[in-house]
């Protein structure tokens, strides 16, 4: 019984602790798609080229060294391209004065609002799962008449790496733009 215990003990901590995080928008529910709208703002880039799965180590480094050097609130969720491998993290509202720029192999970016079909998922973070969950939302937009896909599908994790891969939630997104009247609430 205790070794049972302990883990979910040790699991709501780790729940726990990711979620005082700031979050830069709402997380979509684990097996539903849904389109929705993220906000401008002001993104740390850190690119490799190549693979995601296999960089996504080295992408991380930089970021983090960034955010620690500058005492830049670490934020949720995390973005990434998984096939010409970079690492996004968001920088909160609050913190933006504390960017000063380009250094060390991190980007400044600042995006405008986005268009995007999501679907949620739990899991751990592979390619496997960021596949099977690309092909289920592009098959859900496909069957949609009221928007279209405009760009490559990315990742957005939600958890740190040493949050239980069973509690690990993610989601895949589609850039997309409308082409009719729309329906934007959830689906499962």
């Amino acid at each position: 019984m205790r070794p049972i215990f302990g883990l979910l003990l040790a699991t709501s901590i780790v729940v726990s602790s990711t979620m005082a995080y700031e979050s830069a928008f709402p997380a979509t529910e684990a097996g539903t798609s849904e389109i929705k709208t993220l906000p401008a703002g002001t993104l740390l880039k850190s690119a490799s080229g190549g693979d995601y799965f296999e960089n996504g180590n080295s992408l991380f480094r930089p970021l983090f060294r960034y955010i620690s050097t500058h005492g830049i609130a670490m934020t949720v969720p995390v973005e990434a391209t998984v096939d010409d491998a970079a690492m996004y993290f968001w920088v909160a509202q609050g913190e933006i004065s504390k960017v000063t720029g380009d250094e060390n192999g991190v980007e400044v970016i600042d995006i405008p609002e986005r268009l995007v079909a999501s679907r949620g998922a739990r899991g751990g973070y592979s390619r496997d799962n960021f596949e099977r969950i690309r092909e289920e939302l592009t098959a859900w937009v496909a069957a949609r008449e009221d928007v279209r896909i405009t760009g490559d599908a990315y990742v957005v994790y939600w958890n740190g790496p040493f949050t239980p891969w069973f509690v690990k939630r993610f989601e895949v997104h589609l850039p997309i733009e409308r082409v009719a009247a729309s329906n934007d609430g959830p689906h499962r």
